[in-house]
């Protein structure tokens, strides 16, 4: 149990306590009682949310019940005050031992601290990348990546049972442009002149010459002036598998790897997409109709209606309903994906999350429909946006990949600045928010680099540690028996301070899992490091607040412990990211 939570039941049990609410107590609803940081740390240590929670309940002004609990909370040991503030807040001023205490807890979890079991084994299936087979990744990519394969730490790390999925579009129209594309190569590569209008309506990038050269290896030139439909199913197929060799190349130079790779062209292929549409029609949600024409003054010249087998998805929240098998007797994509969804659930996971980028915002209420028909409220479902990177150096734009043609590969980038700067930078800034990456900075040794001030922060610690078994080589520095040495001697400001913000790791895992937000990780290792690098500056200028005193072993020894509480923090932090932490700065 937590500082937040301890108390937290302490609050509980003495709102249970009160005579005056007596009748009401097995009725109420706690379960959205709060225990947090206030926005204002003059307010105090901790904040909650209770009276607002129990106003509604009680028939009664949140302020009365604010300070009938704050009487209450006042008479327990370790909370030096409880005052209220409008509309009913409750602000607390805890005891350097109530802090004292969460410490030792810290020193004695070690690397275990503050994950958790909220999960409770629930199968969470995170779907990211996704990026179609007909490339490498590019800059934009990367994003997505990261943000889901660090959510999949995250969860995994307070109790879910986590999935990491990629979903291969190998099925449609752009997996054929691919097959076309590698097939120019493939003849330029055995002597005609291809120029670049030829490309005009395929993938341009030098990418795919190598995978000319392989097809020239196996076949030769047997397919050279040949007619279409007798390459094209074995190009698009060598063509694909060559891709996701490289894509995987790819997402393994970011440390990241999927459990499973499943394949759009094998949902079609076991009649997936049928059985799906026929539950939606034995459901009756499908008809026979005509869309209307695309928005806009005129429509297209060569617009006309059809009709479409069409989904009733705006009786399950979508704006309109959305066509899945065109007039042609074909499916469209949303009816691929429905089956992909329904996939999923049939493979037993109760938590479904989708990192998409932001060009698909348009998407989520279709998908978000389809699943709602077809299971109900059964599943969770949270499709995340992330939104674009704009590659800078010094402010100022790059250039263009010669290799990828049109765009910035990924791997060009951590080539570049290395795979630990990108994953952290790449979770700087909500998901939801457009996102600059300036080449220049990141390589900056500064503190507007967040990635080297973190790091940073951790290589100080580790230097401490080493220097302390130097000047008291029998100190035992292990979190156990650190835990157990003078933690009360600890009462400096800005050392309380410090303890505080450790502390609050085990909510700011809870939340972030929660609500599937990673970047709160990144956030809080850069708040942790500020205010250790702020303590480490004091002990520079006031020698008796340096961490290693060496005429006083024993408050050296309760120093060194917040010094090994702060490691072990950022450290479990940075491998939550994916990031190895710095023993050493050079």
């Amino acid at each position: 149990m937590d500082a937040f939570e301890r108390l937290k039941y302490d609050l509980i049990n003495e709102i249970k306590l009160l005579t005056e609410f007596s009748e009401v107590n097995k009725e109420l609803d706690l379960s959205l009682v709060n225990i947090e940081p206030p926005r204002d740390s003059q307010h105090g240590d901790l904040a909650s949310n209770a009276a607002l929670v129990l106003s509604r309940q009680l028939k009664t002004k949140p302020m009365i019940i604010a300070e009938k609990i704050s009487e209450r909370m006042q008479s327990l040991p370790n909370v030096k005050s409880c005052n209220v503030a409008a509309p009913g807040f409750l602000n607390f001023i805890l005891s350097d031992n109530f802090w004292h205490i969460e410490l030792a807890e810290l020193l004695d979890q070690g690397s275990d601290y503050g994950y958790s079991d909220i999960g409770k084994g629930r199968c969470a299936n995170i779907e990211y990348v996704s990026a179609n087979p007909t490339g490498p990744l590019h800059v934009g990519h990367g994003r997505g990546t990261v943000f889901g394969d660090v959510l999949a730490n995250l969860l995994t790390k307070v109790g879910f049972n986590v999935t990491r999925e990629y979903y291969v579009n190998d099925a449609g129209a752009q997996v054929d442009t691919l097959a076309k594309s590698v097939y120019l190569r493939y003849r330029e590569a055995l002597g005609e002149n291809i120029t670049d209008s030829d490309f005009k309506d395929s993938y341009p990038g030098e990418y795919l010459i190598p995978v000319a050269s392989e097809l020239i290896k196996k076949y030769g030139d047997k397919y050279l002036n040949r007619p279409e439909n007798e390459w094209l199913d074995l190009f698009r197929s060598f063509a694909v598998g060559e891709m996701l060799k490289v894509i995987r190349e790819d997402l393994d130079s970011l440390g990241v790897h999927h459990d499973i790779y499943s394949s759009e062209n094998n949902l079609v292929t076991k009649k997936s997409v049928e059985k799906t549409f026929q539950k939606l029609v034995d459901k009756k949600l499908i008809y026979e109709g005509t869309l209307d024409p695309p928005k806009g003054e005129n429509p297209p010249i060569d617009w006309e209606p059809r009709p479409q087998s069409l989904f009733r998805s705006s009786e399950f929240g979508d704006d309109v309903d959305r066509p899945l098998r065109k007039s042609d007797g074909s499916w469209t994509y949303f009816a691929t994906d429905i089956a992909y969804h329904v996939d999923k659930v049939e493979r037993g996971f109760n938590i479904i999350i989708n990192i998409w980028g932001a060009d698909h915002a348009g998407y989520i209420k279709r998908l978000k429909s389809s699943i709602k028909a077809l299971v109900g409220n059964q599943v969770q479902v949270d499709i995340k946006l992330c939104q674009l990177v704009k590659l800078l150096d010094r402010g100022q734009p790059v250039k263009m990949s010669k290799r990828a043609g049109q765009f910035i590969t990924l791997r060009d980038l951590v080539d570049e600045v290395g795979k630990d700067v990108v994953r952290f930078i790449m979770l700087t800034r909500r998901n939801d928010a457009p996102l600059d990456f300036d080449l220049a900075k990141v390589k900056d040794q500064s503190r507007e680099n967040p990635v080297f001030y973190v790091q940073y922060a951790h290589a100080r610690v580790r230097s401490v540690l080493r220097n302390v078994s130097e000047v008291f080589p029998s100190i035992d520095l292990t979190g156990k028996n650190l835990g157990e040495g003078r933690i009360n001697l600890l009462t400096e400001k800005n050392e309380m301070q410090i303890i505080k913000k450790l502390a609050e790791w085990p909510s700011v895992l809870k939340s972030s899992a929660i609500k599937h937000e990673p970047h709160r990780i990144a956030f809080y290792l850069q708040e942790l490091s500020s205010d250790f690098h702020s303590l480490w500056n004091i002990g520079k200028e006031s020698a008796q607040l340096k961490f290693i005193l060496k005429e006083n072993e024993e408050l050296t020894l309760a120093r060194i412990s917040l010094i090994y509480g702060v490691g072990q923090v950022l450290a479990n932090g940075l491998n939550i990211l994916g990031i190895k932490p710095i023993e050493e700065m050079r």
